[in-house]
């Protein structure tokens, strides 16, 4: 096993190298230059300033002196600046942003928060739904329920997430008023008391949320019925009725332990998607999360906050497969993951 994990490390850094290469490569070719800029504000503010002197110094000071291959060691913080020191990527450097005015960390963090907050509790309200009911319609398959079931679920899967949202938003929020159309709080809601600020964030996110746990029912269902339906058809479930088992315990103690094997991968795999945020949702609810951040940068090309995410989601991406092959080791005896 370590030797196994060893291995997709180094698998993974190699990785990791070549995109992040790839991907700075490709937005500094960009018709974007920080120096002429920041030198073009400065001349503004005091004309007796020298172009040339200062574009030389934000050049040396923002890492954008040498060659692309010098300027890309730089942004990992394996090449040093002018001055001599490393302040990188792998330093905890994330850039500075054009579009706040402040380090990419300090404008990421409160958005990423909302995100994974928003998407785990949608993911959790999904499981709760699509498990008990992809179980019952894989133990009533051909039914009528269950027909009513699939023919729900393909039409659900097959709308659009923003087609949806719509609908809701006219349902909910126009025509019954239930919920507001979008945003995080209420105005002037900073001056109440904390618990106050929780509900009054956690009505605002009840319609977004309710959109999100609709728009993944249909795959989710399906997907749990299917595994439970291939569990049910295997020898050692006709073997288990067999010997006169209740069928409450041949679903749940042998069918469900097998169609949970594919299933495991499944919810590992929406766990770790939180991060990449819900661009969709955030931005037709106008909720301050990852994917908007991710929209409007690029909307103002800010390549600091759009470099930093990617290289997030690409490190998220390739741990996740990491983790998923280990789990399903560890959850199916059968497979080993130790060569």
């Amino acid at each position: 096993m370590g030797k196994y994990v060893l291995k997709r490390l180094l698998y993974i850094v190699v990785v990791f190298l070549i995109l992040s290469f790839m991907i700075y490569m490709i937005y500094n070719m960009l018709p974007i230059d920080k120096a002429a800029e920041m030198a073009h504000n400065e001349i503004k503010a005091n004309r007796l300033l020298n172009y040339d002197e200062r574009y030389q110094f934000w050049q040396e000071k923002l890492g954008l002196n040498g060659t692309k291959i010098e300027r890309y060691l730089r942004w990992l913080g394996v090449y040093p600046y002018a001055d001599g020191s490393y302040n990188g990527l792998f330093q905890g450097n994330l850039g500075q942003s054009s579009q706040y005015g402040k380090p990419v960390s300090e404008v990421i963090i409160e958005p990423m928060k909302n995100t994974i907050f928003i998407n785990i509790f949608s993911v959790i309200l999904a499981l709760g739904i699509t498990i008990p009911l992809g179980i019952f319609c894989a133990v009533k398959r051909g039914s009528k329920r269950d027909v009513g079931v699939q023919v729900g679920t393909l039409v659900g899967y097959s709308l659009p997430t923003f087609i949806v949202a719509i609908v809701f938003i006219w349902l909910f929020a126009v025509v019954l008023g239930w919920f507001p159309v979008s945003g995080m709080q209420t105005a002037g809601s900073l001056e109440w008391s904390s618990w106050d600020r929780f509900w009054d964030k956690m009505y605002h996110l009840s319609l977004p949320l309710i959109v999100m746990t609709f728009t993944s029912l249909g795959g989710m269902t399906r997907y749990v019925r299917a595994s439970m339906i291939e569990a049910l058809s295997m020898d050692c479930i006709r073997t288990a009725r067999a010997k006169g088992l209740r069928e409450r315990v041949v679903i749940y103690s042998h069918a469900w332990r097998n169609a949970l094997l594919p299933v495991t991968i499944l919810i590992i795999g929406w766990f770790l998607s939180i991060f990449s945020g819900s661009l969709m949702i955030e931005n037709i609810f106008a909720l301050n999360g990852i994917g908007r951040t991710y929209y409007t940068a690029l909307q103002a090309s800010d390549n600091e906050i759009v470099l930093a995410l990617q290289m997030f989601y690409i490190s998220i991406s390739l741990v996740g497969n990491l983790l998923t092959d280990l789990i399903y080791g560890l959850v199916d005896p059968r497979i080993r993951v130790n060569k």
